[in-house]
């Protein structure tokens, strides 16, 4: 396009000449060959960031079964490289979860798989930041979802007695090392969204929580306030924020006072730990938060119509008037209903009129036609000075 722009013809043989000119034209010669050509091949393979698992995305767009997972040699890759995904992307897992749970379905056959991949989940979930909730999801989905079920128990089963072998060393991980007790907040804060995740279906369809894990974060909450420093005391707030209210329901449905008790333990901790002030400033705002019924608002009495007795903003949207010596006056003065009512009254003798001043009578109306349109005198005698002085206005 450029070059007929400027007079030259597009073919090649003619660019060839054109090259081969004189010197007048050496100025369009520099601009032809100022063109580079490009390396780029179309048939080039495609580029990857570094970091990107070409067969994970593979795998997980592919419709067909039998290709969802047949670039992986190993479980541990497959599982490994979506728990990986999950991590980065939560927002999959409603429509992805489905078609891991069936690729797993043709995956786990043994016993030995099916421990695998408990142990996979379990390290994700306490391992890597804030996983624990989207790990207690996928256990919950997987334990309904899975159809092997071998004589070493099933998903969940061997879910919990994995979980069992961290918690019995509860005493000796909260008095560990740094590190130790790191790895054991990990795991209580687990255990603490498994409890509100993990769904048991009764023989009757009812849906229940796991009551093993109710006794077990009861524990777990003795041990770490056995040991109050900063990190077990730290750890027992973050689980008492997630799980308190749900926990107190379930104690008083069986009439126990265990959260009284883990109240009490919080204060005794305020009081004698040697513990930061941060930290007791923590405890403290828990305690409030429970004062509080843990932030959950229900309604204690049926609903009543609001009368000034019982509802301290009962005048707040009531109208303001104003008395004929411009005072105002509402609901809340002793003297409203009689003021109120002379208003009405007076409103009475304007019944045609709307509040924006429309006349709303008809023709003939007797009311209106009695009324008087002659002027006062003064006003009519003060009508007909203006109009002389502005017709002598005029004519000057």
């Amino acid at each position: 396009e450029h070059l007929q722009k400027t007079g030259f013809p597009s073919g090649s043989e003619d660019k060839v000449s054109v090259l081969d000119s004189g010197p007048e034209m050496a100025e369009p010669q520099l601009a032809v060959a100022s063109v580079v050509t490009s390396k780029l091949s179309a048939k080039a393979p495609e580029f990857y960031p570094a970091g990107y698992n070409q067969n994970f995305n593979q795998n997980f767009t592919d419709s067909s079964f039998e290709d969802r997972y047949d670039g992986y040699l190993t479980l541990a890759e497959y599982v490994q490289d979506f728990l990986n995904h999950l991590a980065e992307q939560p927002g999959c897992f409603e429509t992805e979860i489905e078609h891991f749970a069936e690729a797993l379905n043709g995956w786990v056959t043994t016993d030995e798989s099916l421990q695998e991949l408990v142990e996979l989940i379990y390290q994700q979930a306490t391992s890597v930041p804030n996983f624990s909730y989207m790990g207690a999801r996928l256990c919950n989905y997987l334990s309904h979802h899975l159809t092997i079920s071998p004589q070493s128990g099933n998903f969940r089963q061997l879910l919990l007695q994995r979980c069992r072998t961290e918690y019995e060393n509860r005493n000796e991980a909260t008095k560990g090392d740094e590190a130790t007790k790191k790895q054991f907040h990990s795991f209580v804060l687990f255990l603490a969204e498994l409890y509100l995740n993990l769904e048991i279906k009764g023989t009757k369809g009812q849906v229940t929580r796991a009551e093993i894990l109710q006794e077990g974060l009861r524990e777990l909450l003795n041990a770490l306030f056995s040991n109050p420093v900063d990190s077990n005391l730290i750890c027992a707030v973050k689980l008492l924020k997630l799980t308190g209210s749900v926990l107190e329901d379930a104690w008083k449905e069986k009439g126990k006072n265990d959260m009284e008790e883990v109240i009490q333990r919080i204060e005794n901790v305020v009081l004698d730990a040697n513990c930061s002030r941060d930290v007791k400033h923590k405890l403290l705002k828990l305690v409030e938060l429970r004062s509080s019924n843990w932030g959950r608002v229900h309604g204690t009495t049926p609903h009543t119509e609001a009368t000034p007795e019982n509802d301290p903003n009962y005048f707040m949207n009531e109208p303001t008037f104003y008395t004929s010596d411009g005072v105002p006056f509402t609901a809340a003065d002793p003297d409203y209903q009689e003021e109120y009512q002379e208003l009405l009254e007076r409103e009475d003798l304007f019944p045609y009129y709307e509040e924006n001043g429309a006349d709303l009578s008809g023709p003939g109306d007797m009311y209106f036609d009695e009324i008087d349109d002659e002027m006062d005198p003064e006003i009519e005698e003060a009508y007909e000075k203006v109009c002389l002085e502005s017709e002598h206005e005029r004519k000057q």
